[in-house]
C-alpha cells in the first residue's frame, strides 16, 4: 500500500498524508491552526458567529505565517481552513470575510444540499482560489453534494465523531468505501474523500487511507495540545475517560439539557457520557432533568455535579487513547511518521 499527495498543487505546504485538525467551535483558533499548517498539515480555525472576532483571529494568522505564505505561489491565500455552520449564517457577511482573508479553504457542514450549493457558488466567487470541503456523513448526502456542488473535497464524518454529526450513520469503515463506490458509479471520480470519526494516531489513518481517504481529520486527539482553547477541566476529563465507545454517547440531549434544541433534527451530537444522559435514557422527562439540574447546581447541600453533567463535552470514541498533552505541531508529525512506519511494515509483510 502507499498514498500520493494530491494536494501539491492546492495545499502546496501540505505533507502526505493530509492530516487536518477539525474545526472545532470556540476551540481550534488562530493558535492551533496556525501549528498545524506548520507542522505541513491542514490548520483550521473552527465556527465563530462573532464576525469581528473570526476576522481578528484570521488577521492573526496572516501575520503570523507571513513567512510561509511567502513560499506559496499565490502568497495572498492564507494557508490554513475556516469551518462554517452554514444553517442560521448570514452568508453576504461570511463572503466579505472571504473575499478579505481569503483562506486556503472554507469547510461547509450542516445545511440542506441547495443551501451548499448557493455557499459553494458564492465562495467561489469571493474567493476564487479558495477550496471548498462540504463535511457530510451519509452516501445520499455525499452523492446529492458531489452532484449539485462538485466540491474540492467531500469530508465524511462517521458515526465515531466527536461534536455534531448525522444522527443515522455508519463509521468510515463503510463510509468511505460506499461513498467511494457510489461516486465511481456516477461517474465522480475526482473529489478527494477526507475521513473523519474516531481517528487519533498513525493506525486509524492508515486505516483511513487503505478505504480510500486521501486525508483525515481529527478533534478530540487535538483536545490534547495546549494551543487547543478549552478549559483545563474539560481537557483533564479527556484525559481521564477510557474505552471510548462507553465513556461517550451520541444523543441530541446534549444539546436539550438547558433550553430547546435549535439544531436541525439531522443531527444529534457525541459527548463524554454524564448523568443527563443517563437519566434521559432511562425515560426521565428533559424538563424533570432540567428542572434537577439547576436544583443539582444551584442550592445550597444539593447534589454535586462535575464537569461532565454541568455541560456538553465533545468527544469521540477515540478518547480512550488520548491520555497525556502533546503539541499540535507534533501530533501532525507523529502521526504523519507513524503511518509512514505502518504503511511500510504492511507492505513488507506482503
Amino acid at each position: 500500500m502507499s498514498f500520493r499527495n494530491i494536494f501539491n498543487r492546492t495545499l502546496p505546504w501540505v505533507q502526505s498524508p493530509l492530516i487536518a485538525n477539525a474545526p472545532m467551535s470556540g476551540a481550534a483558533l488562530s493558535e492551533l491552526a496556525i501549528a498545524v499548517s506548520r507542522a505541513g498539515g491542514l490548520g483550521q480555525i473552527g465556527f465563530l458567529d462573532d464576525m469581528h472576532e473570526l476576522s481578528n483571529e484570521l488577521q492573526v494568522a496572516r501575520d503570523k505565517l507571513q513567512d510561509l505564505m511567502a513560499t506559496l505561489p499565490d502568497p495572498q491565500v492564507l494557508p490554513i481552513g475556516v469551518g462554517v455552520i452554514v444553517f442560521g449564517s448570514p452568508m453576504e457577511a461570511w463572503m466579505r470575510l472571504f473575499k478579505t482573508h481569503k483562506p486556503a479553504v472554507v469547510w461547509l457542514s450542516f445545511a440542506a444540499t441547495n443551501q451548499l450549493q448557493q455557499w459553494t457558488e458564492g465562495i467561489r466567487q469571493a474567493s476564487p482560489k479558495t477550496q471548498v470541503w462540504v463535511q457530510l456523513g451519509s452516501v445520499k448526502a455525499a452523492l446529492d453534494v458531489a452532484q449539485a456542488c462538485h466540491p474540492d473535497a467531500l469530508v465524511l464524518q462517521g458515526s465515531d465523531a466527536g461534536g455534531h454529526g448525522h444522527q443515522d450513520g455508519a463509521s468510515i469503515v463503510s463510509l468511505v468505501p460506499e461513498v467511494t463506490d457510489t461516486l465511481l458509479q456516477h461517474g465522480i471520480s475526482d473529489i478527494p474523500l477526507i475521513a473523519a470519526g474516531g481517528i487519533v494516531d498513525g493506525r486509524g489513518t492508515t486505516a483511513a487511507l487503505s478505504l480510500g481517504a486521501s486525508g483525515v481529520v481529527m478533534g478530540t486527539r487535538f483536545l490534547s495540545a495546549p494551543e487547543t482553547r478549552i478549559p483545563r477541566i474539560y481537557r483533564d476529563a479527556i484525559f481521564k475517560a477510557s474505552d471510548g465507545g462507553q465513556a461517550t454517547a451520541r444523543s441530541r440531549v446534549f444539546d436539550e439539557m438547558w433550553g430547546p434544541n435549535f439544531w436541525p433534527k439531522t443531527y444529534d451530537g457525541r459527548c463524554l457520557r454524564n448523568k443527563v444522559y443517563d437519566r434521559y435514557v432511562s425515560g426521565e422527562d428533559i424538563n424533570q432533568i432540567r428542572k434537577w439540574l439547576s436544583s443539582a447546581m444551584n442550592e445550597p447541600g444539593a447534589e454535586s455535579l462535575d464537569v461532565h453533567d454541568m455541560g456538553s463535552l465533545w468527544a469521540g470514541t477515540g478518547v480512550g487513547m488520548v491520555n497525556t498533552m502533546q503539541m499540535a505541531g507534533d501530533i501532525v508529525r507523529t502521526v504523519r511518521d507513524d503511518v509512514r512506519k505502518g504503511i511500510g511494515s504492511l507492505v513488507g509483510e506482503y
